[in-house]
């Protein structure tokens, strides 16, 4: 089955995708998205984006487990499928079902795990590498953040599963995540809106999706939420997960939820 989307960010903006699925078998073209290299306007400044007339790059990533033939709950995953739509790179997208690898996959990765992307005839994992070759190939629109911002929020991932998978209120798992998203409110007051300032980055799009299944997993099994009294990252959630390349590239809430539940309840 396949569908044809056009998408209108904005009116200098045309993306025409092509969508096709297929879950247990790697065909010529599965998901494909394709940006003209037309003139784009982001966030207020006009940039010329020129991709080249190559095959799309070929992307592995985790299946939904409640939706057939929809992208899953892996926040590494998104991190790579943000950077090449804020790059305006098409991808075919290859949706793996991790609870039943097929052998193809496993061929191109054995160890089973994902993102894995086609980088010139060289399969790459590892979301921190395949980012960092694409911003050094394709450097417009750029993403890079100074290193020493590569950094901040790195904790609230850890300390959110943590909280998560605690079965006792009084053992500071709570006031840990606290103690980081109010050491981020901080940061968003003096440097934001975005971890690099007015622009997003690369930075922005490793800890956002991790944020997602924050608010979604702790909304769902602890009845809890970012409290108003850190509104700076209240506001960056929200400017964050707005954006068309994250709305685009999201899980469904309830395969977050399925892929947190066995921590949960183990």
């Amino acid at each position: 089955m396949s569908t044809t989307a056009r998408i209108h960010p904005a009116a200098s903006t045309v993306f025409s995708s092509t969508i096709k699925h297929h879950l247990l078998r790697p065909p010529p073209n599965a998901v494909v998205f394709r940006t003209n290299p037309n003139s784009v306007r982001r966030r207020g400044t006009i940039r010329t984006l020129t991709v080249a007339a190559a095959a799309p790059f070929e992307v592995c990533a985790k299946a939904s487990v409640t939706v057939p033939n929809k992208l899953g709950d892996c926040p590494f995953c998104q991190r790579v499928l943000l950077t090449l739509e804020e790059k305006n790179l098409p991808y075919d997208l290859k949706l793996v079902d991790l609870a039943n690898k097929p052998e193809w996959f496993l061929k191109i990765n054995p160890e089973g795990k994902v993102p894995v992307i086609n980088l010139n005839e060289k399969w790459v994992a590892d979301s921190d590498v395949i980012t960092q070759v694409l911003e050094e190939k394709y450097p417009d629109p750029p993403l890079a953040a100074p290193p020493e911002k590569a950094s901040v929020g790195s904790k609230i991932f850890s300390t959110f599963i943590g909280f998560l998978k605690s079965k006792d209120p009084k053992d500071g798992t709570e006031q840990a995540l606290l103690n980081e998203l109010s050491s981020f409110n901080d940061y968003l007051k003096e440097n934001g809106p975005f971890i690099n300032g007015k622009e997003v980055s690369a930075v922005d799009f490793s800890l956002g999706p991790k944020l997602y299944h924050l608010e979604i997993a702790l909304g769902h099994f602890k009845d809890w939420s970012v409290p108003d009294s850190l509104p700076y990252v209240k506001s960056y959630m929200k400017s964050l997960f707005s954006l068309d390349s994250f709305v685009k590239t999201s899980a469904l809430k309830e395969d977050v939820i399925a892929g947190w539940r066995p921590k949960v309840l183990g």
